[in-house]
C-alpha cells in the first residue's frame, strides 16, 4: 500500500514536471500563460492587489545583499532563484500551488519610487552605502531582463519540486526572493486548506 502511494506521488510529480509553464517578463507589459497572451493594461487592475506589495516588501538583508553584490561587480551575474517548499501543510500529502496572478503583477510594476530609495538611503544600515547604488542602480532598476517559469496555477505541488523559477541578473533575484515567497506561501496555504475541507465534506456525505 504503502508502495503503490510513493507510485502514485511520483507519477503526479512528473505529470506536474510535465505542465511547467513560461513566463517571460522581458516586456513586462505581456503576461504569457499557455498559449493565452494579454497586457497588463488590459487587465482589470495591473498592478499589485496589496498597495503594500512593492520592492520594499522584503527583508533588509535583500537589500544588504543586493549592495554586496553590486559594489562587488556581480549584480549582473546570471543567475537561477527555485520557490519550492519542504513538507505539505497540515501534516497533508498535498499543496495547491497560488499566488501567481500577484506574482505577474509585481514584475510588471517593479520599481523603486523616489520615497523608496529616500527611505532606504536614510535606513541605519545603509548610510554608509555609495550614493551611485541607490541613484544609479536601484533607481533604473526593473525586471526586464528577468524570465519566469512557474507551475500552472492551481495546480497539484509536491515537496521540493519548484513552483517558481527566477533566471535574470543575481541583484533583481535576490531582491524578489522575500516577495515572491510572500505572495506565493500565503495563498497556496489558504489555497491547501480550502480544498482539504472540500474533501472532507465530500467523504462525509458519501
Amino acid at each position: 500500500r504503502n508502495t503503490h502511494k510513493t507510485e502514485e506521488q511520483d507519477l503526479s510529480r512528473f505529470l506536474l514536471l510535465k505542465n511547467i509553464h513560461k513566463f517571460n517578463t522581458c516586456n513586462p507589459s505581456l503576461v504569457i500563460f499557455g498559449s493565452v497572451a494579454k497586457t497588463m493594461q488590459d487587465l482589470p487592475n495591473p498592478s499589485p492587489s496589496n498597495s503594500l506589495v512593492t520592492p520594499l516588501l522584503t527583508d533588509l538583508y535583500q537589500i544588504t545583499m543586493a549592495y554586496a553584490y553590486w559594489k562587488s561587480n556581480r549584480h549582473k551575474t546570471p543567475a537561477i532563484f527555485e520557490l519550492f517548499f519542504r513538507k505539505n501543510p497540515f501534516g497533508g500529502e498535498y499543496t495547491i500551488f497560488c499566488g501567481l496572478d500577484e506574482v505577474l503583477k509585481h514584475l510588471a510594476a517593479f520599481r523603486f519610487t523616489a520615497c523608496d530609495i529616500e527611505y532606504l538611503r536614510n535606513t541605519p544600515q545603509l548610510c554608509h552605502c555609495d550614493d551611485a547604488f541607490f541613484d544609479e542602480y536601484l533607481a533604473q532598476l526593473d525586471c526586464s531582463e528577468v524570465k519566469l517559469y512557474s507551475m500552472q496555477h492551481g495546480r497539484v505541488a509536491f515537496p521540493k519540486v519548484p513552483l517558481l523559477t527566477v533566471v535574470g541578473p543575481l541583484g533583481i533575484g535576490q531582491l524578489l526572493e522575500t516577495t515572491l515567497l510572500t505572495l506565493v506561501n500565503y495563498p497556496s496555504l489558504v489555497a491547501t486548506n480550502a480544498a482539504r475541507m472540500v474533501v472532507a465534506a465530500n467523504e462525509k456525505n458519501t
